[in-house]
């Protein structure tokens, strides 16, 4: 589940509350390093801090890599995403119960989310336990679970204050089930300028992405307000290469000598461009 830091095994009570068991439903309980439901299902927490409540092995390309999770760490502790870390937290206000981040990565966005919101607890959700081994160490109040966001998550009803989703996978269905009623779904989506000036090495923004956040989300939320966020910046040679290999390029990247030539490239001004929205959970 989560750790305070190294050696620091504490594991916050209110988030392993709110979990249930991936195979029956039941409510589970921590014994020693053991999530175990009333079925005497049982997960084992790993060393690193995190728990894996998956039944199968996630195929080949859908997790992020050690390389990749390495990269994306050392790109977001440069700085560069500063801004939208800081315009997230905004976002999620200052909750006092439980914040899911669905996706969550390394735990970057939903560390500097507790750190503004000192009550509350998180839980972080991704398919990568590469990527969760960090995050169960990213912050004291945070718990970490391996898992696939687009089944039914293994999480209780109604339960979150504020659900995130930073730049990855939208189940409405999810979001709204785990969302207490008024909860609140902070959603951070590329705009079409986003990392523009790095062409071809990353996917290119879909200019009707805004359009489909609407149509996925319409249904369940209501949207209270958008923020932009847009910074350009110059970038190291270092991190244009960490940002284009955290991502679905990070795949690719040892063929032919790709690493190596983004690695020698010059420093470039590129840009960040977001819309940070809020949203409402509809009754």
């Amino acid at each position: 589940m989560t750790s305070a830091g190294p050696g620091n095994d504490a594991q916050p009570p209110r988030v392993v509350d709110a979990l249930r068991c991936s195979v029956c439903g039941s409510p589970v309980e921590r014994a020693g390093r053991t999530l175990r439901c009333r079925q005497r299902h049982s997960f084992d927490v790993a060393r690193q801090g995190y728990v894996n409540l998956l039944h199968a092995r996630i195929p080949a390309g859908t997790a992020d890599t050690t390389p990749m999770v390495e990269a994306r760490s050392a790109f977001l502790a440069s700085g560069a995403y500063t801004p939208l870390a800081d315009a997230v937290a905004a976002a999620a206000g200052t909750p006092t119960g439980l914040i899911v981040d669905a996706g969550a990565g390394p735990g970057y966005y939903l560390s500097r989310v507790l750190d503004a919101a000192p009550s509350a607890v998180g839980l972080a959700l991704d398919v990568s336990a590469v990527a969760l081994r960090r995050a169960a160490r990213a912050h004291p109040r945070l718990g970490a679970v391996v898992w696939n966001l687009w089944e039914p998550w293994p999480v209780a009803d109604g339960v979150a204050d504020v659900v995130l989703d930073v730049f990855s996978p939208r189940n409405a269905g999810e979001f709204h089930r785990v969302l207490a009623p008024g909860g609140t779904l902070v959603v951070a989506a590329p705009l079409p300028g986003h990392l523009a000036e790095l062409g071809e090495l990353v996917l290119t923004v879909d200019e009707r992405k805004e359009h489909r956040l609407e149509a996925t989300l319409g249904a369940h939320f209501t949207r209270e307000s958008v923020t932009e966020v847009v910074h350009t910046a110059p970038f190291t040679a270092r991190q244009v290469h960490d940002v284009v290999a955290m991502g679905p390029a990070g795949f690719h990247l040892d063929r032919d000598d790709r690493r190596e030539r983004l690695l020698a490239a010059p420093a470039r001004e590129v840009t960040l461009a977001a819309t940070v929205s809020v949203w409402r959970r509809n009754a």
